[in-house]
């Protein structure tokens, strides 16, 4: 399927990115270990899905290297970082634009990486693996979070923004 043929008789992939870009989100950095390497993934399609039990859900493009990582049995838990106006390098870093020279503030909660100088941190087990079309939607059972009241890195319509 290409951009300008829509599927199924719905949008095409290039109408439904523009309109869905209409949408403000936040920025977040999805990370895992395989026990050996540290890994992290840029992802604003990530939700709040509810409080009892403290569920929330990561999309994730089957054919990232996070996906192939968090579909391993062995890999229990992912971390979510929200992550602040300060930390758009990171975002790009892990959006597949990844500098060398880019310094990740990398800390372990019980041996899940977790990126530092973040908005808000959360540990999550995961809780189910659902599939859906080109991605995998992977909801997480939130054991531990923490956070602070910095501002948060916001994207709209492709880009970059801050709140004010």
């Amino acid at each position: 399927m290409t951009d300008a043929q829509p599927a199924s008789g719905g949008l095409t992939p290039f109408e439904f990115r523009q309109t869905l870009g209409r949408f403000a989100s936040g920025v977040t950095v999805v990370t895992a270990t395989d026990g050996q390497e540290r890994r992290g993934m840029t992802a604003n399609a990530f939700v709040s899905v509810s409080l009892e039990p403290p569920l929330i859900l990561v999309s994730v493009d089957a054919r990232a290297h996070m996906h192939a990582l968090l579909a391993e049995e062995r890999v229990t838990h992912f971390g979510v970082n929200v992550l602040s106006t300060a930390q758009r390098p990171l975002s790009e870093h892990f959006a597949g634009k990844p500098d060398p020279g880019q310094l990740v503030p990398w800390f372990d909660h019980e041996g899940l990486p977790l990126i530092g100088g973040s908005v808000a941190q959360l540990v999550c087990r995961k809780h189910q693996v659902i599939p859906a079309g080109d991605h995998t939607l992977y909801l997480g059972f939130v054991e531990y979070s923490r956070y602070t009241d910095d501002d948060p890195l916001l994207y709209f319509r492709g880009q970059y923004h801050e709140l004010g």
